[in-house]
């Protein structure tokens, strides 16, 4: 393609800017040293106050250039998924498909049960007992609990229980529910993002803020199984929600359709056979 050549009109180059702040400069810096330099600077200061009022006034000085532009040829690689509404193809927001509410609260449990398992795994592999990672999630609930020795915090305690477990429940429903929103993203590999990418990235997250949520555990975690936790998580949560029955967004329909409200050439009238 050959380039397109024209011309631009620009305002005209101009030194006595540079000059003006030169001779303001040498005027203050002669108040330090000697008169002879002050009035060498009032000199250039008004020279270039001249030379710079004259670039401008009464008509501002231009000059043209002549530029090449070259316009680049549009080309895209994209492929743009339609939806058919009413007969009519427009353009679609994908996915097209998503995953209901209640496919990320049961990923959510499932992963949340399969986590507290290792967890429990984690407190009889080390020694302790399978209370000790449930006191060390509840650890932020009390702060004086730093000052214990292991044997105290793998104790049962009732109150921390209590506290770990509704923390764990809503942890789990809440991950849950954003991984029924995810999984549809990357829908041929749902465990690569579900049970490894957003385990790590969760960790890294974890990692950077646990000391100041919960000093305890941060004092006393065991990274390797924290990890392998998270993982367990992300994995049966990832194959729980992918296995659940998608339905199709309302995309594209009306406001009216979708608020539910029956109006006339968006929704099927009733015939005169159905039902009130």
């Amino acid at each position: 393609m050959q380039p397109d050549t024209r011309s631009v009109h620009i305002p005209a180059p101009s030194a006595w800017p540079i000059v003006l702040a030169c001779g303001v400069t040498l005027v203050f810096a002669g108040l330090v040293t000697s008169e002879a330099v002050t009035v060498l600077g009032a000199l250039l200061s008004a020279l270039a106050a001249v030379g710079w009022f004259r670039d401008v006034l009464p008509e501002e000085a231009h000059e043209t250039v002549r530029v090449g532009v070259v316009l680049p040829l549009a080309v895209t690689y994209r492929r743009v998924a339609h939806v058919e509404i009413a007969g009519q193809r427009q353009r679609a927001w994908l996915p097209l498909e998503i995953y209901p509410v209640t496919a990320g609260i049961k990923g959510g449990v499932a992963g949340g049960v399969a986590m507290a398992l290792l967890a429990m795994a984690y407190g009889i592999v080390s020694g302790t007992s399978i209370w000790y990672p449930i006191n060390l999630l509840a650890g932020g609930f009390f702060p004086s609990a730093i000052h214990l020795s292991t044997s105290e915090i793998a104790a049962f305690h009732l109150r921390p229980l209590l506290i770990a477990t509704t923390i764990h429940l809503i942890t789990s429903l809440l991950v849950g529910s954003l991984y029924g929103a995810m999984v549809p993203m990357l829908p041929r590999r749902p465990i690569v993002l579900g049970g490894f990418v957003a385990p790590i990235a969760w960790t890294g997250l974890l990692h950077s803020v646990l000391g100041v949520v919960n000093p305890v555990m941060n004092q006393r975690i065991d990274w390797f199984w924290f990890v392998l936790s998270q993982l367990g998580f992300g994995i049966v949560a990832g194959l729980v929600v992918s296995r659940q029955e998608q339905v199709k967004t309302w995309q594209g329909l009306p406001l009216a359709v979708r608020a539910g409200i029956e109006a006339p050439g968006l929704i099927r009238e009733h015939d005169e056979g159905d039902g009130p």
